[in-house]
């Protein structure tokens, strides 16, 4: 099975609600209702930039796939869209005094083989409204069937 990129995104969206404490929109602002925080900043929105997939070679029923995401962290000063910036990188790349990922992404169908960041553009303020922006890379793979 190929690599679905809606999947990983919802999946990588929950994992970064829940491992910031804060809510994140889907390419666009998170709404009231969104948990865990709706739409009171500081909040951050993913944006899925699309990536590189690879459909399963001849006997084999797995896809791999390279998956590459903006996340912007919005903050009404500096100091916070900072902070927030350095809550969605250890939710990224935080690793357990055990091994493995604190915060896990679970796509359904899918499994998240690697992570890193690809690039920070860093902060960034516009009327008042503080942004950070990381760019992420996700390895993906799908199981045989």
């Amino acid at each position: 099975m190929p690599v679905q990129g809606r999947v990983v995104s919802l999946a990588l969206r929950d994992a970064l609600a829940a491992g910031t404490g804060r809510s994140c929109g889907y390419g666009a602002a998170p709404v009231a209702a969104d948990k865990p925080t709706g739409n009171t900043i500081p909040y951050s929105v993913l944006y899925p930039l699309g990536g590189t997939s690879s459909g399963p070679p001849f006997g084999d029923q797995a896809g791999d796939g390279r998956m590459v995401y903006q996340i912007t962290s919005v903050a009404s000063t500096a100091e916070q869209v900072e902070w927030m910036a350095d809550k969605v990188r250890a939710t990224l790349l935080a690793v357990g005094p055990k091994g493995g990922f604190v915060t896990p992404i679970v796509p359904a169908g899918h499994t998240v083989i690697g992570r890193e960041i690809d690039k920070e553009d860093g902060q960034s303020v516009a009327n008042g409204v503080y942004s950070y922006v990381t760019r992420v890379l996700l390895h993906v793979t799908t199981p045989d069937s």
